[in-house]
């Protein structure tokens, strides 16, 4: 309880220091003054410069918005089942969303990050992070569709992740929650934390065509990592992360995890890591995780389990990691476009330490160390600190960069970002946000080139800036102009769920590569049907294959009949539309999933199991043409055990005596 009221003491009396920045300004409702709005004016044709990719936390989805206009183009379904694109519903995205522990139809995205080549956004890909199943998942950015999800074993929540090297040589992912290793006894006292619980640092391999792989886990003191970034420049083959807990408490963290002045910033020699590895340093180990990949020829995804992976033991290696002690619970952890600057963010600090990769490198090869916590050296605070932004806010959570040595802070507690200089720490100008912030971003703004036009708050906790929508308020961005001295809000935008960490790239290096169509001769999928000749329908046992075509504005077929109660029926529907944003969609009366919306040239299939006798229509979702109503048809469900035969047609009736299309083979 002295601590508790320590730390609110603590944070009162910095709240009197700074009380001219209150959580929410007086001026709120003149919030865009003069003619600053017109800078975020996109005119009606046309384009954004910028496409901002922004988590959407408990809905388990990433959605993107143009920049400077704040406009939603697309959400994005990653790790949650998504109504509206039939992901997770039809069959062949079912795949996945399985892990080790089966269907998990929903996560909780934190951050997405860009893929980069020589330190610069590439444009090839966005990665995301599940914290709470731990997953990673890499989204194309031709296709703005997940492409692979992989599991990482040895963990419980995937917080600080999924941060990448300068070339996306690794994606890293480093476990929030600490716990006993997996195939270990985990049925052991909770009280046994320190004995018994570990903390695990995944990095995950990625191959030119996006392949992802676990190289190797470092295994290490049972703490809780919070956030991370790489090195980039001269600190390229090392990686930084925020870690709390350092008192290794297991209940009332709140409380208990906050009992000391500093917890930790991690360094990481991953490029040491992976001589001890080339050396057989590391052991195998069992375990148990998904890995599942979605092929764009195919349309189907796979989903396997795989039962090993590579550890090193940190502890044991005494040079792959240090500790670098860090005020007070630290939660941001940035490194600046030169690789040179190391930003912490201690939740509960009034003042933002950052450190020097220099100082840092001579303070190890000097043993500069003040002691090892849990077998890790740790180095001096003072020996490895380049400075102390003195007074800058309260409560520091993020900080991103310009290029032109400034860095942009969020202050969760005043409600600010404040803009500071990297080499003399001096406070260059502050923005009140109107809400309690916890993310912001610069387009490029953790990579070495930056480009500084905009910087883009994300709330934490919502304010009234819209309508009332109930019990809650609308989440919520602000994007503020920062290509002058002074910060100068231009626009804010509600967003979809809790808007965690975002970034930006220019439009022009996504937009140009955007896949139009799949191309009908390259489907590969095994249900495809690449013309009306071959749409049909087959019965194997009680599964009945509807191999079916969709085109401006018709099924085929249209009248299916023989489907008998207690069957199985899978409708593979491919659209054979060659035009640009011809999508078609697909649903059956009473199907107890989803619809589908299948793009041109692909196939999808959505599986259905009749639940009564009798008529049920099948129509088109998405609106393809003038004559989109029209596009529909019935299926007659006969009861289990009638002599209805399979039959099938298009622009005849089936029961006709011309009516061919009886299936013959598997009745």
């Amino acid at each position: 309880m002295k601590n508790i009221q320590q730390t609110c003491m603590a944070l009162l009396a910095a709240a009197s220091l700074f009380s001219f920045n209150a959580c929410k300004p007086k001026s709120a409702g003149s919030a865009v003054s003069g003619d600053a709005a017109i800078k975020a004016y996109v005119p009606p044709g046309k384009y954004d410069e910028f496409y901002n990719f922004v988590s959407g936390g408990f809905s388990g989805q990433m959605s993107v918005y143009g920049l400077p206009s704040g406009r939603l183009f697309r959400v994005i379904p990653v790790f949650s089942v998504d109504p509206e694109k039939g992901y997770g519903y039809s069959e062949e995205t079912k795949p996945m969303l399985m892990t080790s522990h089966g269907f998990v139809p929903w996560d909780d995205l934190h951050h997405p990050e860009l893929s980069q080549t020589n330190g610069e956004i590439d444009g090839r890909w966005v990665f995301g992070n599940a914290n709470n199943t731990p997953r990673v998942a890499r989204i194309d950015l031709t296709t703005f569709r997940t492409a692979e999800i992989i599991e990482l074993p040895n963990s419980a929540g995937n917080h600080s992740s999924p941060f990448i090297t300068e070339n996306t040589e690794y994606v890293v992912a480093g476990t929030r929650f600490s716990v006993p290793p997996d195939y270990t006894n985990g049925d052991v006292p909770i009280s046994t934390y320190k004995e018994n619980f570990r903390g695990t640092i995944s990095f995950i391999s990625v191959a030119k065509d996006g392949k992802m792989d676990i190289a190797f886990q470092l295994l290490l003191p049972g703490v809780n990592f919070d956030l991370s970034h790489a090195g980039k420049g001269p600190s390229h083959g090392w990686f930084f992360f925020s870690c709390y807990n350092s008192e290794q408490a297991n209940t009332l963290l709140e409380v208990n995890a906050s009992q000391r002045d500093k917890d930790f910033i991690l360094a990481v020699n991953w490029k040491k890591a992976e001589e001890y590895l080339k050396a057989g340093k590391g052991v195998k180990q069992k375990v148990k995780y998904a890995r599942n990949r979605y092929d764009e020829n195919a349309h189907t995804a796979t989903h396997e389990i795989l039962d090993e992976v590579t550890v090193l033991d940190a502890v044991a290696l005494k040079d792959i990691c240090y500790m670098i002690p860090c005020p007070k619970s630290p939660h941001g952890c940035d490194v600046d476009p030169t690789g040179e600057y190391i930003v912490g963010s201690g939740k509960l600090a009034a003042l933002i330490p950052v450190f020097s990769f220099q100082k840092l490198q001579k303070a190890i090869a000097d043993k500069t160390f003040e002691g090892e916590y849990e077998g890790i050296p740790v180095v001096k605070y003072e020996a490895a600190l380049h400075g102390e932004v003195q007074k800058p806010g309260l409560g520091p959570l993020h900080t991103e960069f310009d290029g032109k040595g400034n860095a942009y802070t969020s202050f969760f507690v005043s409600s600010e970002i404040v803009k500071w200089n990297i080499k003399d720490l001096k406070v260059l100008d502050r923005a009140p946000t109107y809400y309690s912030i916890g993310h912001l971003c610069v387009p490029g703004g953790d990579s070495k080139k930056p480009s500084p036009k905009y910087v883009i708050g994300y709330n934490k906790i919502t304010k009234d800036r819209y309508l009332p929508t109930g019990p809650e308020l609308a989440q919520s961005a602000q994007i503020y102009d920062i290509s002058g001295d002074k910060m100068q809000l231009i626009n804010d935008f509600p967003t979809i769920g809790e808007p965690h960490y975002a970034q930006a790239a220019p439009a022009e290096l996504i937009s140009k590569n955007s896949r139009k169509i799949y191309k009908i001769e390259e489907n590969k999928n095994p249900y495809v049907a690449k013309g009306e000749k071959e749409s049909k329908v087959v019965r194997e046992g009680n599964k009945v294959h509807v191999y079916m075509t969709s085109i401006r504005s018709h099924f085929s077929p249209d009248n299916i009949e023989g489907v008998k109660l207690g069957d199985e029926v899978y409708f593979h529907v491919t659209n054979l539309e060659q035009d640009w944003d011809v999508p078609h969609g697909f649903a059956v009366k009473g199907a107890a999933n989803a619809e589908l919306l299948i793009m041109p040239g692909e196939t999808q299939t959505l599986k259905w199991v009749p639940d009564r006798v009798g008529i049920f229509p099948i129509y088109c979702t998405d609106f393809c043409s003038a004559l989109h109503q029209e596009m529909q048809g019935y299926v007659r469900v006969s009861p289990k055990g009638s002599n209805v035969p399979i039959t099938f047609s298009l622009g005849k009736n089936s029961s006709d005596p011309k009516a061919p299309v009886k299936d013959s083979t598997k009745q």
